[in-house]
């Protein structure tokens, strides 16, 4: 229910000869304090055309505001303020979230144009670590955010499956690699390789070259090298998928980096149709002084391609196919120069569509304050993580509950959920430094506290054990109850404003101040006690439930029915 839209109403019948619906509604604030009212009007835009103070106008119109909905006005000073009517506002916004349940917050805004969104996208032949959390949560959320407004997202997984590393995997490979420890074991054992020829390259530089002689035979089609390049990229992908299981997210393509290897001949050729490439020092270049950038480097010298090609491959692609009306990418901030170089050359190419396209850049997971690296074999596995955390999850549900059925399916959901929920509610900008034992946690702002509220919620329902009537009288007006009310009438602008700021946290921070007050109602309130309100209590409950549910739905994150 639009609280605003109701008082713009009110105070339109009044000046419509002077201001539109939408312009009062522009204008209207919200109170810094309680006591001041829930909406405020600021007069100073009528004076000149009333030809009076803004006071004067503050006290004119309090005297003419009549509607059901609205308890009390307040004039003070050049403010009129508003006081809703509790009883009136809380009955319509229990029935609305009650009768829409899930599709509450729905909005047609994106009227179903297709957004694909590149995320996640681990390098293939090296296992999945924590540095991947945050690209394929930050991306599956947004991609839930976009639906609900009313676009259509494709999750693209853009694998690194093609580049320099996959020649110095094949040279170490090929020198160190034992074929029966990686069959066995691939993805530890190409770790393991890709960290030695690292370590060895520091004291044997010419194995670069190496490794830049085999990437460029792979890009040549050379046997050898595509099927090791082969097995590399299906071994991963198996192991790929067992997190991706656990985390309950799918994807809609699966084309890398290598899918895009045979379009670079067009970009190229587009690149040289319309006349912005040049050479420098025998490499091809854009020039992209005018966008205050250095120059795009399109090809080396010995004619090898680089990851801008490809990405302008994938991007002219992604228009052509899905005709996006946005283009998201959630890539790391480290990342932010290579995504202005893409956009400017898409638009020296003369493709204004580079302006749908968004990188969502984001901080990084650390620990001890320090960057994990693979490089150096500092790598902590994104599925040993998960499955701590769900063992966590189970130690404190054998303390707290030890009865509960489905223990371990319920752990299972809590514990993926608190990685999760902890990833999203943090700025997406910031760093982070990851303690799990902190994150598994079913107090403090956590996504277990999030989860145990709702289950607390269903609880009590199932303890009333009757059918809630949206028929009886729903009036609450307590101060308790009208705080939890605000916020649930507040949940379809939440999600427009974390679409609107590509910015999950903005929802996860919501769900923890609506778990919050119904905390603080239910400690205050006595619900199940049998009285006329007890049914409004209830449904009010009820309406708790299924917001928390849903912007955890939106989140990724599950919410257990028994905790």
């Amino acid at each position: 229910m639009d609280l605003k839209k109701l008082v713009a109403n009110e105070i339109h019948r009044h000046v419509a000869e002077h201001l539109s619906e939408e312009q009062v509604y522009g204008l209207l604030e919200k109170p810094k304090h309680a006591e001041h009212g829930d909406i405020a009007f600021p007069a100073f835009s009528l004076a000149k055309t009333f030809r009076k103070a803004p006071q004067m106008i503050a006290q004119d119109l309090a005297e003419k505001i009549d509607s059901p909905a609205i308890s009390k006005t307040e004039p003070v000073g050049p403010y009129l303020n508003f006081f809703l009517n509790k009883e009136v506002i809380s009955a319509e916004i229990l029935k609305e979230v009650v009768t829409q349940k899930d599709d509450y917050g729905q909005s047609d805004y994106g009227k179903g144009q297709t957004v694909p969104i590149d995320m996640s996208s681990p390098n293939i032949a090296k296992p999945m670590s924590m540095g991947h959390l945050r690209s394929t949560v930050i991306g599956n959320a947004l991609a839930n955010i976009v639906e609900k407004v009313g676009y259509k997202p494709v999750k693209i997984n853009h694998l690194g499956d093609w580049g320099t590393q996959f020649g110095k995997l094949i040279v170490a490979y090929k020198k160190w690699g034992d074929v029966e420890k990686v069959e066995q074991n691939p993805i530890a054992e190409l770790l393991k390789l890709y960290v030695q020829f690292h370590e060895v390259a520091e004291e044997q530089p010419e194995l670069e070259d190496e490794a830049r002689a085999w990437f460029k035979k792979l890009e040549d089609g050379d046997q050898e090298a595509t099927e090791l390049w082969t097995r590399f990229r299906s071994e991963s992908l198996k192991e790929f998928m067992t997190v991706y299981d656990m985390l309950d997210i799918q994807f809609d393509s699966f084309n890398g980096e290598a899918f895009y290897n045979d379009k670079m001949d067009e970009v190229i050729a587009l690149l040289e149709e319309k006349g912005v490439l040049t050479q420098d020092r025998g490499a091809t270049i854009v020039d992209l002084e005018k966008y205050n950038l250095n120059p795009a480097l399109i090809k080396k010298s010995d004619g090898a391609t680089l990851y801008i090609t490809r990405d302008l491959a994938a991007a002219i692609y992604r228009k052509r196919t899905y005709d996006f009306a946005l283009s998201l990418y959630a890539v790391g901030n480290e990342q932010s120069n290579h995504f202005k170089q893409l956009k400017a050359v898409l638009k020296e190419m003369g493709y204004d569509w580079a302006d749908d396209m968004h990188h969502i850049p984001f901080g990084l997971i650390t620990q001890g304050g320090k960057k994990l690296s693979t490089r150096k074999g500092k790598v902590i596995l994104l599925e040993e993580v998960l499955n701590e955390a769900t063992s966590l999850a189970l130690e404190q549900i054998n303390l707290k509950n030890p009865t509960l059925e489905n223990k371990e399916d319920v752990a299972k959901q809590v514990g993926v959920g608190a990685v999760v929920f902890h990833d999203l509610r943090n700025d997406r900008l910031n760093n982070f430094d990851f303690v799990l034992e902190e994150v598994v946690q079913f107090e403090g702002e956590t996504g277990p506290y999030v989860q145990y509220t709702n289950a607390r919620a269903l609880s009590i329902l199932r303890k009333a054990g009757v059918e809630l009537d949206l028929a009886a009288p729903l009036h609450l007006a307590d101060d308790y109850a009208w705080g939890v009310l605000k916020l649930i009438n507040s949940f379809p602008d939440i999600i427009m404003s974390s679409f609107e700021k590509f910015e999950p946290s903005v929802i996860a921070k919501y769900s923890l101040q609506l778990s919050q007050a119904f905390n603080r109602y239910y400690a205050n309130t006595k619900v199940l006690v049998e009285d006329e309100e007890r049914n409004a209590r209830l449904v009010l409950v009820k309406a708790t439930s299924v917001i928390l549910q849903e912007s955890l739905r939106l989140l990724g994150v599950k919410a257990p029915e028994r905790m």
